[in-house]
């Protein structure tokens, strides 16, 4: 007696019949082209984008180049209630709130305070037309500054202040009467 055993089969496959063998070939081929055939119709399903398509429209390139945000340079003006009658600021304190952030350094083509050469020609236009400007806001400049809570008399105050640090003699405007 040997310790070895009797392999009556050396090799063993799963392919047992010629049947079983011209199934595994044809799947071998069939299967990829199914998968290359379907892979192709999901990534030709999505959005055409070509010329004449809706994607290329007018309405839809504008929707996908505007801006996520608009800028607001309004100030949010907080809701203060008293019981007296509002305590109006003066120019300076109005200056240094407000008009100072763009006027101190010249932002956006603002005229700097104490620079009488880019505000003699503002000057030279008249009080009435630089409240205008500084009541309804100028190119960059919102209205009131961007602080709506402002009363018109604060703004003008402003004003006068700006115009006679730069070679102005304004006036300040008188205040309303009490009612």
């Amino acid at each position: 007696m040997s310790n070895q055993t009797a392999h009556d089969e050396e090799h063993s496959s799963p392919i047992k019949t010629p049947k079983q063998l011209i199934t595994v070939i044809a799947l071998s081929f069939l299967v990829p082209v199914i998968v290359i055939i379907l892979l192709v119709k999901m990534v030709d399903s999505g959005v055409r984008t070509g010329s004449g398509s809706d994607a290329m429209s007018h309405e839809a390139i504008a929707s996908r180049i505007a801006p996520v945000a608009l800028y607001n340079v309004t100030i949010a003006a907080p809701v203060e209630e008293s019981s007296g009658p509002k305590k109006l600021l003066t120019g300076e304190e109005v200056y240094n709130k407000l008009c100072m952030a763009c006027h101190d350094a010249g932002i956006a083509g603002a005229p700097k305070k104490g620079d009488n050469a880019s505000w003699a020609p503002r000057i030279a236009q008249g009080q009435d037309l630089l409240f205008k400007h500084s009541l309804e806001g100028l190119n960059a400049m919102p209205a009131k500054g961007g602080d709506p809570s402002l009363a018109d008399i604060e703004v003008e105050r402003a004003v006068v202040f700006m115009v006679n640090q730069s070679g102005g003699s304004l006036q300040e405007p008188e205040a309303p009467a009490e009612q």
